[in-house]
């Protein structure tokens, strides 16, 4: 079984990540060797749940461990504090205490669930990611953001809390749905628009490949992501400085998906977020004539959305965005992009362009 892995660099906080197909029965034995904890509670939903929950249990049993699979509903809809609260109420209910950890087991919602109840439940148990979704394996399972959403906005509760591990099991994204995957694509173009401009080209070049699951090819982007991920994440874990830049096509895309009520796809919004960017920093002089096109273009291969939903008003997205967690003392900070694989994050975007973005009165120069 070919596996690689790649090294967080945290001091103590650091951890593995670990990609391969079949890599779902090697998390017991890791684990066991690790000596993360004592028994796992494994949280996921009752669709990834039901696929994989007692594989994960089966490796864990096996390796001497114990485990129990705590379920909750699947969707954006279950993050929130009711889930956290109710999931918490199922730890000590039983027995769970400090020595014992959890595991993530699905997407995104799932991770994001799953950490922030770790950091908050006795003021913080271990606990390792196990995504099968592949905008998680790229991007949400690597750095240590966790979170649930208000209805006023994305992800403005939660912390910051590094996994021990993470688990990259290629062979699970057989079984997604084709819109939960090319959602996951548009945070790897984002990796490539935003900080690596031959990632950019290769995901152009292999687009035929990656859309029929070649497995190989699978492994190499999603171990290019987490490396870009890895990186970034060592230099700016709380996201002071240069970690900003990930937030490429978040801004609006956040917006766009809390507008949504949380029903349109994560990736989907992204994709908007990132060509509503990039028409941002041409407007303002920020970004290289052909680079919208450019963007845009790499989105289209893949199937994913480049223009605002005709139901969703202006007025409505920008009461959201100003909700953002990146409204900083009244002004909101965009991350525009200066070319293919660079950007440069401002709160100099002014109302009128942004106004003329969300309109659909852009026209590219």
């Amino acid at each position: 079984m070919d596996r690689h892995t790649i090294h967080v660099g945290l001091g103590e906080r650091s951890y593995p990540i670990t990609i391969g197909q079949g890599i779902l029965a090697q998390v017991g034995p890791a684990l066991k060797a690790a000596h993360v904890a004592n028994r796992y509670a494994i949280i996921s939903d009752d669709q990834v749940g039901t696929l994989y929950g007692e594989e994960i249990l089966a490796s864990l049993e096996e390796s001497g461990l114990r485990g129990e699979l705590l379920l909750f509903a699947h969707g954006e809809a279950s993050k929130h504090l009711d889930t956290v609260g109710h999931l918490a109420r199922q730890l000590a209910q039983r027995g769970f205490d400090r020595s014992d950890g959890l595991i993530a087991l699905g997407g995104g919602v799932c991770g994001d669930i799953t950490g922030f109840l770790a950091a908050i439940y006795m003021r913080g148990i271990p606990f390792v990611q196990v995504p099968t979704s592949l905008l998680a394996q790229v991007d949400s399972s690597v750095g240590g953001k966790t979170g649930v959403d208000l209805p006023e906005g994305k992800n403005l509760i939660g912390a910051f809390y590094q996994p021990r591990a993470v688990f990259i099991d290629t062979k699970v994204l057989s079984t997604l749905a084709p819109e939960e995957f090319l959602g996951g694509m548009a945070e790897v173009i984002k990796y490539g628009a935003g900080i690596d401009a031959e990632f950019f080209q290769w995901l152009a070049d292999h687009h035929r490949a990656i859309l029929n699951l070649t497995s190989s090819t699978l492994a190499t982007m999603i171990r290019r992501c987490c490396e870009l991920k890895a990186s970034v994440v060592e230099q700016d874990e709380r996201e002071g400085g240069v970690r900003r830049i990930l937030n490429f096509g978040h801004t609006v895309g956040h917006a766009v998906e809390a507008a949504s009520g949380y029903r349109l796809n994560h990736g989907f919004a992204v994709a908007i977020g990132m060509v509503a960017a990039a028409q941002l920093g041409e407007r303002g002089g920020y970004t290289d004539p052909g680079v919208v096109k450019a963007i845009t273009g790499l989105l289209q291969l893949y199937e994913l959305p480049t223009v605002l939903p005709a139901e969703f008003t202006p007025d409505t997205i920008r009461g959201y965005l100003r909700t953002d967690k990146k409204n900083v003392a009244g002004r909101l900070h965009f991350v525009l992009p200066v070319a293919v694989g660079k950007v440069v994050v401002t709160d100099r975007v002014i109302e009128a362009d942004i106004d003329v973005v969300l309109t659909g009165g852009y026209h590219e120069n």
